[in-house]
């Protein structure tokens, strides 16, 4: 059974993209310093798989503790890197913390790659790093743009950061997955999107909202230049991302990379905006939500959307879930925790 570590594996991506790899038959180890998150995830992986992964409290951003989690857990063959902190509106309040988080965070991981003798790496990036496209949708080819927030540039950093490392460790291979906006839930309704605190995505927002945790539902901006002045966006299921990293990490177990550092867009071709999203909410789920519009949020670009096809190709891999079930999947998730 091959060995796979999974930083920030009790988060929102991190659990569902572990529990696929159970499914596929990998022994998982996640680390986690629970800062956005708990660890009561891992026993609810264990209820969905049948298998409990295995679980260290480790900040990835201290270097020690992620080297001795490593030396008491030999043998494992790769690394998906979700560890990072996230939010694109705080990281504009608090750039210090997205930068000594997620920068210190990818190079302790690639340092333990390479003592630990880790081959493998799927490291979680991002559609920020395109910034306000030119033209979409946007492919793996579109320019890189000035970042719009520190989350974003710490993803741009944290690419060139592994360029220059893969260069001179050509023993090492990675893979960056650019995505889009996950949302969802498990179909169990034993994991999903879990905030502490206020969130910070929208998803949450919208059915914390439809459970009356929140009074209302703030749209940011309604002058966008869009069809309906809001902002649009590619959002992708979580079931769909997850399965996009064992992809990737099939692709560099089987040597079928063209480079040492490739990049993937993984979202589903369609861009559809906050008031769509809202009313398709509605339409599956039933429930009518309270919103308003408010002014724009610092950091938050007009419009983006993927093109998929490099990723459909060179992964054999596509979103398939529809946009309803999905929702109906976060709601049910919201349900059931609210309860």
């Amino acid at each position: 059974m091959k060995k796979i570590l999974v930083t920030g594996g009790t988060g929102f991506i991190g659990s569902h993209t572990t529990v696929e790899l159970q499914q596929k038959g990998y022994e998982v180890f996640i680390v986690d310093d629970l800062s956005n998150s708990s660890e009561s995830v891992v026993d609810n992986i264990a209820k969905i798989t049948g298998i409990k992964p295995h679980f260290g409290k480790v900040d990835v951003s201290d270097k020690k503790q992620l080297f001795d989690f490593l030396a008491q857990n030999p043998g494992i063959e790769s690394v998906i890197h979700f560890a990072a902190s996230k939010a694109v509106g705080e990281s504009v309040q608090l750039p210090l913390k997205y930068y000594r988080n997620n920068l210190n965070g990818v190079i302790n991981v690639l340092e333990a790659m390479k003592e630990f003798k880790i081959k493998n790496l799927v490291f979680s990036s991002s559609c920020t790093v395109y910034g306000q496209p030119e033209h979409l949708p946007v492919t793996e080819n579109s320019p890189i743009q000035p970042a719009l927030s520190p989350y974003g540039n710490t993803k741009q950093i944290n690419e060139e950061i592994i360029r220059d490392f893969v260069k001179v460790n050509p023993d090492v291979h990675c893979i960056a997955l650019r995505y889009f906006n996950p949302i969802g839930a498990h179909p169990s309704s034993l994991i999903g999107e879990l905030p502490l605190g206020v969130p910070a995505n929208l998803i949450p927002f919208i059915t914390q909202t439809a459970a009356g945790i929140r009074e209302c539902l703030s749209v940011f901006g309604d002058d966008y230049d869009t069809p309906d002045g809001t902002a649009i966006r590619d959002y992708i299921d979580i079931i769909d991302l997850a399965n996009a990293h064992i992809a990737a990490i099939n692709r560099m177990e089987q040597g079928r990379q063209k480079a040492g550092l490739e990049f993937f867009n993984i979202g589903t071709g369609n861009g559809l905006s906050v008031l769509q999203l809202i009313k398709t909410f509605e339409e599956a789920t039933g429930v009518k939500l309270n919103y308003k519009i408010v002014g724009r949020r610092e950091g938050d670009i007009e419009k983006v959307w993927a093109d998929t096809t490099y990723a459909n190709q060179e992964l054999g891999w596509k979103a398939v879930v529809p946009l309803k079930e999905t929702l109906l999947n976060a709601w049910n998730w919201q349900k059931k925790i609210k309860n």
